[in-house]
C-alpha cells in the first residue's frame, strides 16, 4: 500500500507533457517553440514526412519558430514581429509590439508613457492611457501602405517604459517628468510620449526647450490649452501652453492651434493666444474639407527649425474618439487628423505626444486604437525616415 501510494504521488509531482500524437510525431507543450525530445524510433517534431503522413495544417512541418524582432534583411535595427508569425495577444504588451529598452541610449526615437491625470479638470483616467494604447497598438503593422514610410528601416526604436509620476503631487510629477525627458533628448533621442493629460506637455517642453532652444508647435485640440489659473493652480491640463509662453519655451510667431471649438467663459476666448502671436484655426474652418491646404502653409511657417507636435485626442470629434476626458462636439475627423500629421513631413520634429485618452469612456477601444495609429503616424513623419 505504501508503495503504491509512493507511486501515485510520483504520478502526480511528475510534469506533465501534455504530448500529443499526430501521425508517429510528439509534440509537447512543455517547452513552446522547442517540442519534445523524440522518443526512440520516433521522428522528431522537425522531421520530414511524406506527404501521404502529412496531416495537412498540424503537420510538424507546418510549425515555425517565433520571429525574431529584428527581420528586416541585413538591418540591425528594431522591428516588430509580424503577426503572421507571432500572435498578436502573445508577448509583453509594448508599444507596436517593439523590444523594451531600459534606456534611451543608441535608440533614434523611443515611446514612453506618461500615466498622469491628477491635472484633470472633468472626467478622469487617462492615466490608464499608456497601457491601453499599448494594447490596442498590437494591431499596428510595421510599413505605411498610404505613404510608404518604413520607419524601422530606418530608426532604431523601442518602448522606453513609464515615468514613474506621482500621482498625489502633480508638481513633482511635473518635476520627474522634465529629468526623465532631458536624459531622452540628451541621449539625441526623440520622445513620443502616450499620455496622460495635457499637463504633461508643459515639463516635456521644458526638457526639450532647454536643448533645442523656443520650438514650433502644431497642436491639434478641442481647447487652446492657455488659461491662466484654476481653483487656485497654475498648473493642469487647462494651462500647459500658457506656463510655456511664461518660460519662453515656445517660439510663439511658429505655434498653430487647430480643431479649437467649444463653449467658453469669455467672449474671445482665443484673445490670449492670437496676442502671442499664435495662429488659431477653430474646428468650424476646418469642417468638410481637406487640411492639406492648410498644412502646406503651416510648413512655410514653421521652416527648418524645431518643431513639437502635440495631439490631444479631444481634437477629434467625440463620435470617433469618445474615450476622453473633456469631449466637445463637432469636431476634426480621422481622416483631417491623418492630414495633420503627415502634412508635418519634412518638418524639423523633435518630439510629439498623444495626450487624453480615458479607456474607460471608451466601450469599444477605439479611442485607444486611434490613439495608436496616430502615434505610427508621427513616427513615419520623423526626419529621416525612408519610404519604400
Amino acid at each position: 500500500m505504501a508503495r503504491t501510494g509512493m507511486a501515485r504521488l510520483g504520478s502526480l509531482l511528475r510534469p506533465p507533457s501534455c504530448t500529443l500524437r499526430v501521425s508517429g510525431a510528439l509534440f509537447s507543450s512543455r517547452c513552446p517553440g522547442r517540442g519534445a525530445a523524440p522518443a526512440a524510433g520516433e521522428p522528431g517534431p522537425r522531421a520530414a514526412l511524406s506527404s501521404a503522413d502529412r496531416p495537412g495544417l498540424l503537420s510538424p512541418r507546418g510549425l515555425r519558430p517565433l520571429a525574431p524582432y529584428r527581420t528586416a534583411s541585413g538591418t540591425p535595427l528594431n522591428v516588430p514581429p509580424s503577426a503572421e508569425t507571432v500572435a498578436r495577444p502573445a508577448g509583453i504588451c509594448t508599444m507596436l509590439k517593439l523590444p523594451f529598452q531600459a534606456s534611451p541610449k543608441g535608440l533614434d526615437a523611443a515611446f514612453i508613457g506618461v500615466p498622469l491625470d491628477t491635472g484633470t479638470s472633468n472626467r478622469p483616467g487617462a492615466r490608464f492611457g499608456p497601457r491601453h494604447i499599448r494594447a490596442e497598438s498590437a494591431m499596428v503593422r510595421k510599413h505605411n501602405a498610404s505613404t510608404g514610410a518604413a520607419p524601422y528601416h530606418t530608426l532604431m526604436v523601442a518602448d522606453i517604459g513609464d515615468v514613474n509620476v506621482n500621482l498625489y503631487n502633480l508638481p513633482d510629477s511635473c518635476q520627474r517628468i522634465r529629468q526623465k525627458y532631458k536624459e531622452i533628448v540628451d541621449a539625441d533621442c526623440i520622445p513620443l510620449t502616450i499620455g496622460g493629460d495635457h499637463t504633461i506637455t508643459y515639463p516635456i517642453l521644458q526638457a526639450v526647450a532647454e536643448k533645442y532652444g523656443p520650438v514650433g508647435l502644431v497642436h491639434v485640440d478641442a481647447h487652446t490649452d492657455t488659461g491662466d489659473m484654476a481653483l487656485g493652480e497654475k498648473i493642469y491640463h487647462g494651462t500647459p501652453f500658457r506656463r510655456c509662453v511664461d518660460e519662453r519655451l515656445l517660439d510663439c510667431k511658429r505655434v498653430v492651434q487647430i480643431g479649437i471649438r467649444g463653449s467658453c467663459y469669455s467672449p474671445d476666448p482665443y484673445k490670449y493666444s492670437r496676442d502671442q502671436g499664435f495662429r488659431v484655426v477653430p474646428a468650424e474652418d476646418c469642417w468638410l474639407k481637406s487640411l492639406v491646404p492648410l498644412m502646406g502653409e503651416v510648413r512655410k511657417q514653421m521652416g527648418d527649425k524645431p518643431v513639437y507636435i502635440s495631439f490631444d485626442i479631444d481634437g477629434l470629434d467625440p463620435a470617433f474618439a469618445p474615450g476622453t476626458g473633456t469631449p466637445e462636439i463637432a469636431g476634426l475627423t480621422p481622416s483631417q487628423g491623418l492630414e495633420i500629421i503627415r502634412g508635418c513631413q519634412g518638418l524639423n520634429v523633435v518630439g510629439c505626444d498623444l495626450v487624453e485618452v480615458a479607456p474607460m469612456y471608451d466601450s469599444s477601444g477605439n479611442t485607444a486604437l486611434m490613439g495608436a495609429n496616430l502615434l505610427f503616424e508621427m513616427l513615419c513623419i520623423l526626419p529621416g525616415v525612408k519610404t519604400l
